[in-house]
């Protein structure tokens, strides 16, 4: 597989505000466990097997940055060539780019979201987005379904898992064009769509089904013309990508990256560059490779128009991002379930992993879609169901795990019963102790408990 002249940019965030209080100054977001290894290593993994092996990544924070590139270094020392930049905290995405957009030299620039877990190939998006000379081309997979299967517990009632909406998306009919994109949260009861793009592709595929996935291939001259001239914009999702996507009506953004201004003359030939998007079809390949030379009418009417392009991943795929304390819970039971395949393990005849170095008590049952790390400890008629359990925890006797993530270093003492939940590293537990869907840390010599009612409680840490 070629590198086709991408350069791969991998923004793996900081302490991000939507995973308090999981991530801290000590596990930035890019280290937070999925199925015992960092969320970032899925990312990496999967670009390591496209043959992406150069790459540049963006951390929020002096500290955080420290951490994750120590854990690189570390990790992929002998596999990948990996430059650790660190800017300031709460730049946003293109923030972060226009940190190191002076650094990207190559034509096109493949853009990855940190928290992607994902079984889709960059080489697919890379692919596409060169055969149609796109501006830019996003990932689009199905929207994923959220909470546990079912709740884990005796004669209780089912809980079936919810789809969740992520982007309301317009998408020309052949859905090779991306005409319009909204969040939910920016959706209430009506879409506004602009008049001049219905007149231009007479119809528009709207859909509530597909995530923007957060990878991204850009054009790079045109990449860098947007964040050096549109300096306010801290937001590939929220102000580049529907700033390209307006402007594919206007010359605004002209095939070459350069910004200029529309005039009324060429607003006619817009119109019919538009209608040509949505009548052309083109079969994109799904490999790395150098792309045929378009013939002559193709590289007219690519200087005639700059595209936002999609790749819409089948649905087969597996495509979550780890951008909420519910993804988080969701990734891990999923990547020890029903995406097994990206965990990296081999699972046994029972369909769990339990590390040979890790003790099972008398009686304790460990279920199909767990996982035991190495060195931790089970008591006597222990259960533990659709869970993952890290590094060396110290669990008593008659303790219940259900749909939770117990991370390293973790003591839990008999009699507990812990549903739903996520307990975090150096946690200790005492007897009897009752949680459902809450959030434990440890932190200064505190644990805080995060209730679904959002209320706090604290208890020293033993």
């Amino acid at each position: 597989m070629t590198r086709m002249d991408f350069e791969v940019v991998v923004l793996a965030g900081g302490a991000s505000s939507n995973l308090s209080p999981l991530v801290s100054q000590e596990l930035p977001k890019a280290l937070l466990p999925v199925a015992n290894r960092p969320v970032l290593s899925y990312v990496l993994e999967l670009l390591e097997g496209s043959n992406l092996k150069d790459l540049i990544v963006v951390v929020e924070g002096e500290d955080a940055a420290q951490l994750v590139g120590g854990w690189i270094s570390g990790a992929y020392a002998d596999r990948l060539h990996v430059e650790v930049a660190a800017v300031p905290e709460g730049v946003g995405t293109a923030g972060a780019l226009r940190s190191i957009s002076s650094y990207l030299t190559a034509n096109d620039v493949l853009i990855v979201s940190g928290d992607l877990v994902t079984d889709v190939p960059p080489g697919a998006i890379a692919a596409t987005h060169r055969r149609h000379g796109a501006v830019v081309t996003t990932l689009l997979c199905s929207s994923p379904v959220s909470g546990p299967s079912d709740s884990g517990t005796s004669g209780g009632k089912e809980k079936a898992k919810k789809p969740v909406r992520h982007n309301i998306i317009g998408l020309d009919p052949t859905r090779q064009y991306l005409l319009h994109m909204a969040t939910g949260a920016e959706v209430e009861k009506d879409i506004r769509l602009q008049k001049r793009i219905l007149q231009a592709v007479g119809q528009m595929e709207i859909r509530a089904d597909l995530m923007d996935a957060h990878l991204y291939a850009f054009k790079r001259t045109v990449l860098q013309d947007i964040l050096d001239q549109k300096d306010k914009f801290q937001s590939i999702r929220q102000d580049i990508l529907p700033y390209l996507i307006r402007t594919q009506l206007s010359s605004e953004v002209s095939g070459n990256g350069l910004v200029s201004s529309e005039s009324g003359s060429n607003k006619s030939a817009v119109q019919d560059e538009l209608r040509w998007l949505s009548q052309h079809r083109e079969i994109a390949p799904s490999t790395f490779q150098d792309s045929q030379p378009l013939s002559l009418k193709s590289q007219r009417d690519d200087q005639r128009s700059h595209k936002c392009c999609v790749y819409i991943a089948n649905e087969s795929k597996y495509c979550a991002r780890l951008n909420s304390i519910q993804a988080f819970s969701d990734i891990n039971r999923d990547v020890i379930g029903e995406a097994s395949h990206l965990s990296g393990y081999s699972f046994s005849a029972q369909n769990n992993i339990i590390h040979p170095s890790a003790e099972l008590g008398s009686k304790t049952t460990v279920g199909p879609q767990c996982m035991l790390a190495e060195g931790s400890k089970l008591g006597d008629k222990c259960s533990v169901k659709r869970s993952v359990i890290g590094r060396h925890c110290r669990i008593g006797s008659n303790v219940k795990i259900v749909n939770s993530v117990v991370m390293n270093h973790v003591t839990i003492d008999d009699g507990c019963s812990i549903q739903g939940s996520v307990i975090c590293s150096n946690v200790q537990l005492q007897e009897r102790v009752v949680l459902k869907d809450c959030q434990v840390i440890c932190h200064f010599f505190s644990v805080l408990y995060n209730l679904p009612t959002s209320w706090y409680g604290r208890k020293k840490c033993l």
